[in-house]
Formats: C-alpha cells, sequence, structure tokens
C-alpha cells in the first residue's frame, strides 16, 4: 500500500481546510477505500477522517418535514433510527439489505453514495479500465458477466453502482448537500450520480475540495411512507451485492394508483428510475398488471453486455414483485426479516 497521510479533524472547517490538500480524500468507514488501496486501484496521497466530525452525525427533522441525515453517520444508525423507520422506511430495508452486520456499523452514509464500483477489473490495477485510469481500455468488454449492467451503460464502462441505500433515495427524490470552497451546494442524488458517456472517467459531480455534508429527503417523498417497499435478489442472504433490486412505493385510492415512485439498482452504472413509467401507472388499477407494465415501460432499451440477459427478466418480475408488495404492505416479506436471522430492527 502507498504510504499516506492521516488527518482526523474535529470540525467542519479543519475538514474542508484538510480537503483541500492536494491528493487528500474523505474517509468514512473506510469499507471500499481500503480495500481499492490495498490492491493499488486508489492512491491517495492523504485520508481526511470525517468520522471525528460532530456536525456530520445528526438525524433530524426541520419544520417543514424534510429529513436531513448527516453524512457520517453509520449504516446500522440510520436503518435503527425511529426518524427514518417512520418517514422513509424503505430506505431502513435497502441498509438492512446490504453487505454484513460488521461492515454496516463501520460504513457511512456518504461511503455508501460515493462508494466504487465493484467491477473486478476497476479493483484490479493490471486490468484495463478507463474509469480508475483515464483511459479508453475496458476489459469488461470481452468479460463482462452477470454482475455487469444491462441499461444505462456504454462501451466505456459496463459497471453496475453497487449501492442498495441509493436505490430508493433516488425514488424519493433525495438531495446531497455538499460543502466546499465555494460554499453549501443541494444536488439532487440521481444527477450527481452520472452515466458513464455524461462523465467520462468519473461516477459522480463532487468538485475538487468538496464533501458530502449530509442527505435529504424532502418531506414530499414521505407521503409515501407506509406503502413503499424495497426488494433485493441476490445470490445469498448476506454479504451478497443485488443481481437486481427494487424499490417501490405506491399510493392507493378507490383502487387505482393515485401516485408512484421506482427506482432500481443492480442493472445500471447508477439506481435506474423511469419517470414515464411512474406516469403510466396513475389512474390505472392496482393490479399486478399494472405493476408488469410499468416494469415493461421501466426496461425499455435494456440490453446485455455480456452474459447478464437473464437480468432484464429478472429485473421486470422483480419490480412487479416489489409493487405488490408495497400495494399490500404485507409484514413479514423482509422488512422485518432484513438481511440475516441474527438481524433484526428492535421497536422503537
Amino acid at each position: 500500500m502507498k504510504a499516506f497521510q492521516y488527518l482526523n479533524p474535529k470540525t467542519l472547517p479543519e475538514a474542508l481546510a484538510a480537503m483541500a490538500l492536494p491528493g487528500s480524500v474523505a474517509y468514512g468507514g473506510g469499507t471500499n477505500l481500503l480495500d481499492l488501496m490495498k490492491t493499488g486501484a486508489a492512491t491517495p496521497d492523504g485520508l481526511v477522517d470525517l468520522t471525528g466530525v460532530q456536525a456530520l452525525q445528526s438525524i433530524t427533522l426541520d419544520d417543514a418535514g424534510n429529513l436531513r441525515i448527516g453524512a457520517a453517520v453509520r449504516n446500522a444508525t440510520l436503518a435503527r433510527a425511529p426518524l427514518l423507520r417512520a418517514h422513509a422506511p424503505m430506505v431502513a430495508e435497502a441498509l438492512l439489505s446490504g453487505a454484513s452486520a460488521q461492515i454496516r456499523n463501520m460504513a457511512t452514509v456518504a461511503g455508501n453514495v460515493l462508494q466504487e464500483t465493484r467491477c473486478p477489473y476497476f479493483a484490479n490495477p493490471d486490468a484495463a479500465c478507463a474509469r480508475r485510469d483515464g483511459g479508453q481500455g475496458c476489459d469488461a468488454r470481452v468479460h463482462a458477466g452477470r454482475e455487469h449492467a444491462v441499461i444505462g451503460w456504454s462501451e466505456a464502462c459496463r459497471a453496475v453502482h453497487p449501492s442498495d441505500m441509493c436505490v430508493p433515495l433516488v425514488a424519493l427524490d433525495a438531495k446531497v448537500e455538499l460543502s466546499g470552497p465555494e460554499g453549501v451546494r443541494l444536488v439532487a442524488l440521481s444527477d450527481f450520480l452520472t452515466l458513464p458517456e455524461e462523465t467520462p472517467n468519473r461516477r459522480n459531480l463532487l468538485g475538487s475540495g468538496e464533501i458530502i455534508t449530509a442527505l435529504v429527503i424532502p418531506a414530499a417523498a414521505t407521503a409515501l411512507a407506509g406503502q413503499s417497499r424495497y426488494l433485493k435478489v441476490r445470490e445469498r442472504t448476506s454479504f451478497a451485492f443485488a443481481l437486481v433490486s427494487a424499490a417501490a412505493a405506491v399510493q392507493i385510492a378507490g383502487g387505482k394508483v393515485i401516485r408512484a415512485r421506482l427506482a432500481l439498482g443492480g442493472i445500471a452504472p447508477k439506481p435506474w428510475r423511469v419517470p414515464e413509467a411512474e406516469e403510466a401507472m396513475v389512474g390505472r388499477a392496482a393490479t399486478p398488471e399494472t405493476y408488469r407494465m410499468a416494469a415493461e415501460i421501466a426496461l425499455q432499451g435494456a440490453a446485455p453486455s455480456g452474459d447478464n440477459g437473464f437480468k432484464i427478466e429478472l429485473a421486470k418480475r422483480t419490480v412487479a414483485r416489489a409493487f405488490e408488495w408495497a400495494a399490500a404492505d404485507v409484514p413479514g416479506l423482509g422488512r422485518d426479516l432484513p438481511a440475516s436471522v441474527f438481524d433484526t430492527i428492535p421497536e422503537a
């Protein structure tokens, strides 16, 4: 591993000053970054540990009903927070579907958003990867497998965004609060995470010297809290990334859909949201046929990038099932049985 400087600021101004040093990278739980440093895929000159900055540790609800989540909040802490469970339960469900209990106890909210792709060619410095080295090569062009994208990919990159948490956050119109040399700005998470052709060699809009200080879930999104689910399909129950996942929320009146939200994970370089699928559901009967129709719209344009064509049909079925669970709000199908039989959510 390359030698690096370790900085441990205690205030936000100290953190921003440390991030201004050349080659500095923000550090949270290190559950992704340290792995990449060990392989040589990441070679920062300095790590700025943000976990000691108290201003980044809070979970609050403002007077307007917006939920603000500090960037250094641990994933395990957030998943069990009464405010999150009340206002965005499918985010808690997604968090408890991710990784393992040990990793959730270390990983932070900002680190979850900023985690690098788990594409094996990105993690291997000896493999060709345009995202990592700024070149044009991509070994996944020849060797793309089950874990790669089926929509939103390009010849430059076939990797998927690995986060569970970000999928329901995109469905709920969450925003990223960024602080840096130019002050504070809010960016929609769906815009902050980018596609390969939008920002070559990058996957987000984080500016030089900037850090994520919070995630904000707008009050308007919490109206769907009662009928929302996150469904993850994976190879095994714990410590496995999604083959496909879906965050679905639906509001029903008189047997008809009056509002819907949908985002998919495990299939694209960023959480995949298709507003046209949501809009097509409005006014239709809340039935499996309507949910399947939305799934077909959401996967329009999907195509295998390798040995993964099965993910397209799997994603459609996952969308339909997630909407069925959301509409029924069926207990015990995931929210009460998260990632492991040893890991349950205590009552608030």
